[in-house]
Order: C-alpha cells, then sequence, then structure tokens
C-alpha cells in the first residue's frame, strides 16, 4: 500500500448535527468538544449537534465548529490506529491539518479560527462558482471582469470547477462572461465576504497580529499548503502560509497532484461533508478517496483500511 493522505474539509461543509453521534460513542470526540467549549465564548458543542443552521452559517460560528468537528474525527481515527502520511486542508480545513500535524495546538487553533472567522465576515463581496471552464479561461475572463470591480480567481478545486471572489459587480460580470464563453454554471454563492481575494488583505494583516501571539511548531509529518501546493514542514514557513491564504487563491488542485506525485493512493476526508472526496473524483480516479464524517463512514472506511 502506497502513502495515506488525511484531507480536511473547509467552510460549506457544516450541517446541524455534525459530530453528535462520534460524541456518544468516543470519549476522546466528547472531549475534544468540550476543549473547544472551554476556550471559546459560544458553546460550540450546542452549535453543531442542535443549531439552529443559521448560527451555524455564520463564518465566525461555521469555522470554529468545522475544525472541531475534523480534529474530533481525526483523534478517534488516531485511537483505532489510524494515522496520516501526510496532510493538507482545504482553506480553513488547514488549521485542522496543522493540528492534525502538531504544528497548532487545538485550543489555540480553535480560537484563532473563531478570530478569522470574524475578521473574514468584515470584507464586503462576494464569490461565484464556474463550473466547465478551464483555469486559463477562468483567469481571462476575471481579467476582463474587472473593469465592473475586482474579481479573482479563489479555490482551484478540481478540473472544470474553480471559485472566484471579488467585489459584487466584478463577480456579477464575470459570471455573465462565463456563461457566455459555455460555462455548464455559473453560480453566484451563499457567502459572507470575498474569501482568497485581494480584498481580504486587511484581514490578513489583522490575523498576523493575532498568529504573532501563539506557539507554532514544525510539522511532525509533512502538510502541503494551499498558498502554494508544496510540502511543509518548517514553524516559520507556516505562519506565512496562514497570513497569505486569507487573501490568496487555494491551490487545491494542484495540491493533490503533488501528494499523489509523492506516492499517496489513499485520500480520507476527515471531518464534515464529503466535497473533497467528490474533488478526487475529477482529480484522479485512480486513487482510494474515503471519508470520515460519523459511525456509518467511519466502519466503512475502517474496513477499507
Amino acid at each position: 500500500m502506497g502513502k495515506v493522505a488525511f484531507i480536511f474539509p473547509g467552510q460549506g461543509s457544516q450541517q446541524v448535527g455534525m459530530g453528535a453521534d462520534l460524541v456518544e460513542e468516543f470519549a476522546v470526540a466528547k472531549e475534544t468538544f468540550a476543549e473547544a467549549d472551554n476556550a471559546l465564548d459560544i458553546d460550540i458543542s450546542k452549535l453543531c449537534f442542535e443549531g439552529p443552521a443559521e448560527d451555524l452559517q455564520k463564518t465566525s460560528n461555521t469555522q470554529p465548529a468545522i475544525l472541531t468537528t475534523s480534529i474530533a474525527v481525526y483523534r478517534v481515527l488516531k485511537e483505532k490506529g489510524i494515522e496520516p502520511d501526510i496532510v493538507a486542508g482545504h482553506s480553513l480545513g488547514e488549521y485542522s491539518a496543522l493540528v492534525a500535524a502538531g504544528v497548532l495546538d487545538f485550543t489555540d487553533a480553535v480560537k484563532l479560527v473563531r478570530k478569522r472567522g470574524q475578521l473574514m465576515e468584515e470584507a464586503d463581496g462576494t464569490m461565484a462558482a464556474i463550473i466547465g471552464l478551464n483555469a486559463k479561461e477562468v483567469e481571462e475572463l476575471c481579467q476582463k471582469a474587472s473593469t465592473a470591480g475586482i474579481v479573482e480567481p479563489a479555490n482551484y478545486n478540481c478540473p472544470g470547477q474553480i471559485v472566484i471572489s471579488g467585489e459584487k459587480e466584478g463577480v456579477e460580470q464575470a459570471t455573465k462572461l462565463a456563461q457566455e464563453a459555455g460555462a455548464k454554471k455559473a453560480v453566484i454563492l451563499n457567502v459572507s465576504g470575498p474569501f482568497h481575494s485581494s480584498l481580504m488583505e486587511p484581514a490578513g494583516e489583522k490575523l498576523s497580529k493575532e498568529l504573532a501571539e501563539v506557539t507554532l511548531n514544525d510539522a511532525q509529518v509533512p502538510v502541503v499548503t494551499n498558498i502554494n501546493a508544496e510540502f511543509t514542514t518548517k514553524d516559520e514557513d507556516f505562519v506565512q502560509a496562514l497570513i497569505k491564504q486569507i487573501s490568496g487563491s487555494v491551490r487545491w488542485e494542484e495540491s493533490v497532484k503533488a501528494m499523489i506525485e509523492d506516492g499517496v493512493d489513499t485520500f480520507v476526508e476527515v471531518g464534515p461533508g464529503r466535497v473533497l472526496k467528490g474533488f478526487m473524483r475529477r482529480i484522479d480516479r485512480k486513487v482510494t478517496a474515503l471519508n470520515v464524517e460519523d459511525l456509518a463512514s467511519l466502519e466503512k472506511t475502517l474496513k477499507k483500511l
């Protein structure tokens, strides 16, 4: 068997009820949620298990909620003797990957992403998903649409799926151009800001002050970072990666390909939802893509591993 990578989901994977059945079954999952509750000014357990959905959708709540659920799942897998050779996370998921790699302490990470969510909510703008055009086509139409307002590629998720981000007018214009260019789908997303665009640079500056207060360690397993799709292990490199990540593009497709080139043949999505598992099918069907988000998927994945 080749290497195993754990990949951690980002915002958009949240759902009411996430983590609840694992908490009933595993003490380590219960302890993880209790740790988050003690660290934060909100009851993250109640929010994850009971909602309401509209509160869970708020970026400043979503981010610590997904991180906590992902780390609860990760710790259950670790208890079962399943550990990764490499980790990566999509946007917010990079924080979960850094906890798993021993770079960030979980309590520090959950406070950081709570703050990160609050900072991200401050910027005005929106995002849109473009399905069915390649990277070059999307980059060109962003350039054309930028006469209407700032618009940039934000997430290179998988072949034929790129998310763009920026000022409302720019994103709307780019969406219109994408439809004219023959995109299968070009839809404005229900998000609270222009994530992974240059409009987030002030948030990055504020985040750098928060990161200065936190201890980061060298990674115990390599982390493939969003900003450059490169294997990273040094603590100082992670600080820069997290600051740049908030306003830079998520190079997810490249990150996955880098891991495959390094010998990864099994990817396990660790945390709520199956978004990354879906991207895997579009990136490379030859590798094994699994996920763990609840008891049923845990049993299924343990059998495969």
